[in-house]
């Protein structure tokens, strides 16, 4: 009877793709260790969604999904069709979480906290006999004759390993990738994305808190676009417009030194002759009152009040003595509004960057490096970075799924 040789599987990194990858390896009877240089498992799974998690979107096609992502959509093609959205979804439930989906396609557990979350992994880590240990990272790897890994952990422990997995998010800076460089792997230089613009203009500060829907461009080789809802801020724009743009637009911003001319489109939906349009019908019907008393919908009278203002209107000026010129004006100010965009604010904890290593040196089918036999890749850590709305969430459950169970077999 010939024995079943267990491999030694250690993980790096106790975030999500870490973490979804060693239940799924140790579900199918490798031995799993969990490395996490930190004092707690999942931190980013904690404070995502401002608390909620939001772990993944109600996009099921696979083919569909990849266009949610500026960079890495089809290599994730593959590991999709093997673990898709729908896929996380019955792997929670299975579990006792069920997630409910919001009206923009965002997925969140029905409890509405992250901790539900991390309380349903660590529980499926700890039946799947996962050894973990925290406040401890990885210092150095190296491959050995045998095929073999001989590690050194933090304070000089040293430890082997059959199979390793590199899952240490994001590369906010490219030493954050040196494990994968030392091991053969070349980095995608890592630049921010899904940030939001700071704008210096004062009317546009004095409306913080004033949520609205707009469509955004900036005008490059390629121009950008993104339409959607609009967050005004003390610093700016946010939103997840904003936050779409930014991702699509990572490298070309950066480029720019994220300085460079933003147009806001308040009223996508009209056109300027729609505009124009309207604005006689309020001389008939509204004649006597204030501009600025009498706002198009959707927008909200304080947003309306800025915009004739900054359109060079007086306060004064009554919907009967509007002149053409001056609606013509307007028309512009609501269809094309410019703002110069002077930098870029982060949420240190959440962002997400692109860059990281190359996809070409990575076989998708298993996650396993094709350059270090027996060395795997899930997260962040690769150069895949989703917009806003659950995708990079999948992308980590996808990416250790497949290789959790690439490096059980």
């Amino acid at each position: 009877m010939v024995a079943m040789i267990v491999p030694r599987v250690v993980i790096v990194g106790g975030g999500a793709a870490g973490f979804f990858a060693a239940i799924a390896a140790a579900e199918l009877g490798a031995d799993v260790t969990v490395l996490e240089k930190t004092a707690r498992w999942l931190d980013k799974v904690r404070i995502s969604g401002g608390g909620r998690c939001n772990v993944t979107h109600a996009c099921f096609e696979p083919r569909e999904f990849i266009l949610r992502y500026p960079r890495g959509g089809k290599a994730l093609l593959s590991p999709l069709q093997k673990f898709s959205a729908r896929d996380t979804v019955s792997w929670f439930e299975a579990r006792g979480v069920k997630l409910k989906t919001e009206p923009d396609g965002r997925m969140f557990p029905i409890t509405d906290s992250s901790q539900t979350i991390i309380d349903c992994l660590v529980v499926a880590a700890r039946q799947a006999g996962l050894k973990l240990r925290l406040n401890t990272g990885l210092e150095t790897a190296v491959k050995t004759a045998d095929g073999t890994f001989e590690l050194t952990l933090t304070g000089g422990e040293k430890s082997g390993a059959d199979r390793l997995l590199l899952a240490t998010g994001g590369c906010r800076a490219a030493a954050a990738g040196q494990l994968a460089v030392s091991l053969g792997h070349t980095l995608e230089p890592p630049v921010p994305s899904l940030f939001t613009f700071q704008v210096d203009t004062p009317w546009l500060r004095s409306l913080a808190g004033v949520a609205t829907g707009a469509a955004l461009a900036v005008e490059l080789k390629t121009t950008l676009r993104e339409r959607g809802p609009l967050l005004l801020t003390h610093w700016g724009l946010s939103g997840p417009a904003v936050l779409r743009l930014s991702a699509w637009g990572a490298r070309s911003l950066h480029a720019l030194n994220y300085q460079f001319p933003l147009l806001v489109n308040w009223l996508p939906d009209s056109s300027t002759e729609q505009i124009l349009h309207e604005f006689q019908k309020r001389r008939e019907t509204a004649g006597a009152k204030l501009l600025v008393n009498v706002p198009l919908a959707p927008l909200t009278a304080r947003l309306w009040e800025q915009l004739v203002l900054a359109a060079g209107l007086p306060r004064e000026t009554r919907w009967a003595s509007l002149a053409r010129p001056q609606a013509q004006a307007l028309a512009r100010q609501l269809n094309h509004t410019e703002f110069r965009v002077t930098g870029k604010s982060l949420n240190q904890d959440e962002f997400v960057t692109c860059g990281g290593v190359k996809l070409g040196e990575v076989n998708f089918k298993t996650m396993e490096s094709k350059l270090c036999p027996g060395l795997y890749f899930a997260g962040e850590l690769l150069d895949i970075d989703g917009v806003t709305g659950g995708f990079n969430f999948q992308a980590a459950w996808t990416t250790g799924w497949v290789a959790g169970r690439a490096m059980a077999a």
